[in-house]
């Protein structure tokens, strides 16, 4: 039984080879896929809040809710709140202060509870 012949651990490729490959300049491919990426929308930052509201107000948030039920547009307390918002902002000056005058102000800081 003869064994196989055993590969040189020390042969390497001519300096006047290796020269040759490095000189010859392979065609770049145009990568493709980083076109058709739409980068994603950024995150809008949220900020959890907390504020009081009389019961009558925080009724209206509920009737609010079903008028847009009818409508055929399901809401949330956030989204309405936020619609407010962007309908006193549209506001001029005179109804922005004669909306504010008409809302009653609420005490600030936590209910006290009912046993004490």
């Amino acid at each position: 039984m003869t064994k196989p012949a055993r590969r040189s651990a020390t042969r390497k490729t001519p300096p006047a080879t290796r020269a040759k490959k490095a000189a010859v300049k392979r065609p770049v491919r145009k990568d493709t896929r980083k076109e058709e990426k739409i980068a994603p929308p950024k995150a809008v930052k949220t900020v959890r809040d907390s504020f009081n509201m009389p019961d009558a107000d925080y009724a209206l948030i509920g009737l609010l809710k079903k008028r847009a039920l009818a409508g055929a547009r399901e809401v949330k307390k956030s989204e309405l709140l936020r619609a407010g918002l962007h309908t006193l902002q549209a506001l001029g000056d005179e109804a922005f202060l004669s909306t504010l005058a008409a809302i009653p102000s609420v005490k600030t800081g936590r209910p006290r509870k009912k046993g004490k």
